[in-house]
């Protein structure tokens, strides 16, 4: 039948990607409806799926925001729904889409967690923390937005920060630049609400990115790199997706300790250690 895919601004092509060629090459047609905020990539790829004689009709590209979102829900010749984006539409479109009768899958909120073991290469974790956490300006989600040091390994935590601070703060078609803008004003908001939560709830700010300037972009959406320490499970900033170039320390006594931090997380997505032992390894896996 008729199948509908509601995208994030943050992979553009690569996530209708995931969804329309699937649908079509299943038997069934296709709505796309990409986010307001970077709509053309989709169109791009309409002009290559005419290219490729795919017959109009096929595939269908409606805009908006929330009036097209409950128009996907609620259309009775739309059969099934395929989302990826935050917790509150994605919630939302679960519900809605669940009711009237649809079959929904819905790809939200992450936290990722890396764990850091004293036995690790230091050089090669410190490079894969600062790329994984700021990279992007966090907007993916599978950015490693909390970091476990475990043990000794917490000592790593002042060369991490130098790491961070040389980042280039700039627009992203500018040369050089190692992380760019977040995607509107309201986002930067939500990034510096977060971290402002967490200095409250008890955290250290090791690196304070909120202020960032960039000469020429003075009115940009950015935020640098951000680094919080002695981050507790019960903080806000711990509890939700941030989204942004913050990176959330935290320290644990044994690996198991580790492990049981992130278990109790109701996040789940992607996680990663970083250590020389297989035996550690293979445990962590487990």
């Amino acid at each position: 039948g008729v199948c509908a895919g509601i995208t994030p601004f943050n992979f553009p092509a690569m996530i209708p990607l995931w969804m329309f060629p699937l649908a079509l090459v299943c038997g069934n047609t296709m709505i796309v409806k990409p986010s307001e905020r970077d709509p053309g990539a989709t169109l791009i790829l309409m002009e290559l799926l005419k290219q490729c004689d795919v017959p109009d009709g096929v595939v269908n590209v409606i805009h908006g925001t929330h009036e097209a979102v409950r128009f996907i829900c609620d259309h009775p010749d739309i059969r099934a729904i395929s989302f990826v984006g935050s917790d509150t539409a994605g919630k939302f479109i679960y519900e809605r889409g669940s009711k009237n009768g649809k079959r929904v899958q819905c790809n939200m909120g992450a936290k990722n967690h890396g764990v850091v073991m004293a036995d690790a290469n230091k050089e090669y974790t410190l490079n894969q923390l600062a790329g994984a956490a700021f990279g992007a300006a966090g907007q993916r989600c599978m950015a490693l937005s909390t970091a476990v040091f475990v043990g000794e390994a917490r000592k790593w935590i002042p060369e991490l920060v130098e790491r961070a601070k040389k980042l280039k703060v700039n627009a992203g078609h500018e040369p050089g630049a190692d992380l760019g803008p977040v995607i509107s004003p309201e986002a930067k908001n939500r990034i510096c609400d977060l971290v402002d939560s967490g200095i409250k709830e008890g955290a250290k700010v090791l690196l304070d990115g909120r202020d960032v300037k960039v000469p020429g972009y003075e009115k940009g959406n950015f935020v640098g790199p951000t680094i919080l320490d002695d981050v507790k499970p019960s903080m806000k900033c711990y509890k939700e997706e941030i989204f942004g170039p913050v990176l959330l320390t935290m320290g644990a006594d044994t690996l198991d300790d580790a492990i049981q931090l992130i278990n109790e997380n109701p996040y789940g997505n992607g996680t990663a250690i970083f250590t020389t032992n297989g035996a550690t390894a293979r445990k962590y896996t487990q």
